[in-house]
């Protein structure tokens, strides 16, 4: 039984599969519509979400399965003491395959060790959001062609940014992959990032501070939100919130060729004004989403 706690449970083959499996069903989703008939997904979701808990649960109907779970510790029997490890034996009876996001870094890889089903990680605190990654990774796929040849800003919350963390990690195992890191000084990529997966894997990068500075080299723009609730001060993170926006006058300075990423939600770090570029791809990336968890569900039920 095969689970998805990181981006790097798959090996580079075993994710060009999958994002093969999953363009196949962006071209034709109606060919996968029964696939997961009489399968149930549970979703276990101890911290708030919209967009991957509804496409996780959007991709499961899509393929013809159905859906069970919470929206929020409170709603479950974590508000009464519950462990994980006896939540996920508990829904290993009721349902083939779960979905689970949690504060606490690690609590994904404890349910799995006790699960009797696949789990997957949709979000554990500050340390991987997988399925995000692999839907960044279609994205890039599908708007560039390829994983290889390109530069990457990566612009905002990088300390404490998951989606950050787990798309370095999967982006340096490809070719000739060049990351610019924009945040102010305090959120800065952690130490483990910097120097045990880009230097270890001898990938080019420069951290810098100015944005307009590194839009025209530029081959995509990951923007990302600073995070309130990532922060332990509210005057640290108001002093934050604005320190990088994208706008047109930004968007003047990149490549005809430059897209523009960003997990969602957004808060005011891109504004609306750039939503009508058509180098503004974050809405295709939502969408790229849902077909890239059709793909890994099938996937991890031995169903593709």
């Amino acid at each position: 039984m095969k689970h998805l706690l990181s981006p790097l449970d798959f090996s580079v083959e075993e994710l060009d599969e999958l994002l093969e499996l999953a363009r196949d069903i962006s071209k034709d989703p109606k060919k996968y519509s029964h696939v997961c008939d009489g399968k149930k997904l549970a979703t276990l979701f101890y911290e708030p979400s919209t967009r991957t808990r509804l496409s996780f649960e959007a991709a499961m109907l899509n393929l013809g399965g159905s859906v069970l779970g919470f929206s929020s510790a409170d709603s479950s029997s974590a508000a009464k003491g519950e462990s994980v490890s006896d939540t996920i034996r508990v829904i290993s009876c009721y349902a083939d395959i779960c979905a689970m996001r949690h504060p606490k870094e690690g609590a994904p890889m404890v349910a799995a060790s006790k699960s009797g089903i696949p789990v997957i990680n949709a979000g554990d605190g500050g340390h991987q959001h997988p399925t995000q990654t692999l839907t960044d990774l279609m994205t890039i796929r599908e708007l560039t062609g390829s994983l290889d040849n390109f530069t990457v800003g990566l612009c905002g919350d990088l300390k404490f940014g998951r989606t950050v963390h787990s798309l370095i990690n999967s982006l340096v195992r490809y070719k000739n992959v060049k990351f610019v890191l924009i945040s102010p000084k305090e959120l800065r990529v952690p130490d483990y990032i910097r120097d045990d997966v880009l230097s270890a894997n001898n990938a080019e990068f420069e951290e810098v501070e100015n944005l307009e500075d590194a839009m025209p080299k530029l081959d995509i723009l990951y923007m990302t939100r600073v995070q309130r609730e990532r922060f332990f001060s509210e005057d640290e993170y108001l002093r934050m919130k604005d320190f990088y926006i994208l706008d047109k006058a930004k968007m003047e300075l990149a490549k005809e060729s430059m897209y523009v990423l960003h997990p969602l939600p957004r808060v005011n770090e891109i504004s609306v004004e750039v939503d009508d570029d058509p180098r503004a791809a974050y809405f295709k990336q939502a969408q790229y989403g849902v077909y890239v968890r059709m793909a890994l569900i099938m996937t991890l039920l031995g169903l593709n």
